[in-house]
């Protein structure tokens, strides 16, 4: 069976040739190419001062368009604007829950999976030395989705539900999803260097409190009324030092770091600008790894 060659399919029922894109010949399409001529499909259009054009004349250097991508709307901060602003913040959420929800049937992977800077677990016997700083690095990460009491969790993910989403939609989902994870290891990092190393730690708070930082920022940026944040961000931080059983350091942790990452995010010059917000993850985390490897040096 003869195959017609790309931009000359014949419509159904006329003599009359569709045009077809040079590059998907199964795609008919209206629109050609304003340098060459050749018929383009939507997916290779490439908007120019006037018209489109093909691929292959952008590549050359024989046009003066932009690809599509550049003219899409973006964030605050130069993410992409998504059609679900909230599906980082459902993921997390269902992480968290899920967590929860495993260590309630296996109650015994809570030690496992618990901060712990270092110290002599008996069982089983004959027992053995555990923590951070005897290589177990994952509880830094572990801990951060991990809770015991319902109450606990229920604190963490109304904070993660009314912060998050409001943040994904104005930094974007790779932005936020480093916010929120730099700003939970930032406070586990604190927690590590400044609790006792036998002190077990647990939960989302310190990740919870970078979103707090964070909301403070992008409101100030906005010129938004940031009283009803900053009360609230103070009502937390008293039941932080008052209340007892509560890490206070994972929360003055990830809240230092929500604050210097949001910074970075929402001022950085637009000509500039992921070069900057890149940077200033970076940065956080290289203090975040310092602090950890200063503590594991002075366990050891």
């Amino acid at each position: 069976m003869d195959q017609q060659p790309p931009g000359d399919r014949a419509a159904a029922g006329s003599g009359v040739p569709t045009p077809t894109c040079y590059r998907h010949p199964d795609r008919e399409t209206g629109i050609s190419c304003t340098r060459c001529g050749r018929p383009i499909c939507p997916e290779c259009m490439v908007s120019a001062s006037v018209g489109f054009q093909c691929p292959d004349c952008v590549r050359q250097g024989t046009g003066t368009g932009h690809h599509p991508a550049a003219a899409r709307p973006r964030t605050l901060a130069g993410g992409s604007v998504a059609a679900d602003p909230r599906l980082v913040t459902k993921i997390l959420l269902g992480i968290n829950l899920a967590v929860f929800l495993l260590v309630s049937v296996r109650p015994g992977l809570v030690g496992d999976l618990t901060l712990l800077g270092r110290a002599w677990d008996p069982s089983p016997p004959p027992g053995s030395i555990e923590g951070v700083a005897e290589g177990q690095w994952y509880r830094l990460v572990t801990s951060m989705f991990l809770h015991q009491e319902v109450v606990h969790i229920a604190f963490n993910m109304l904070g993660l539900w009314w912060l998050g989403g409001q943040l994904e939609a104005a930094l974007g989902r790779s932005r936020y999803l480093a916010l929120y994870l730099l700003s939970g290891l930032a406070g586990s990092a604190l927690t590590y260097l400044i609790a006792a190393p036998n002190q077990g730690s647990l939960g989302a708070s310190g990740a919870v409190y970078g979103l707090f930082g964070a909301t403070a920022v992008l409101m100030r940026r906005m010129n938004y009324d940031m009283r009803p944040v900053l009360v609230l961000l103070a009502i937390n931080m008293v039941f932080t030092f008052t209340w007892g059983g509560i890490a206070w350091e994972a929360h003055v942790g990830g809240l230092i770091a929500g604050v210097v990452i949001a910074v970075g995010m929402v001022h950085a010059p637009r000509e500039r600008r992921t070069a900057v917000q890149a940077g200033t993850c970076a940065l956080v985390l290289l203090a975040t790894v310092a602090i950890i490897v200063a503590r594991t040096m002075c366990l050891t």
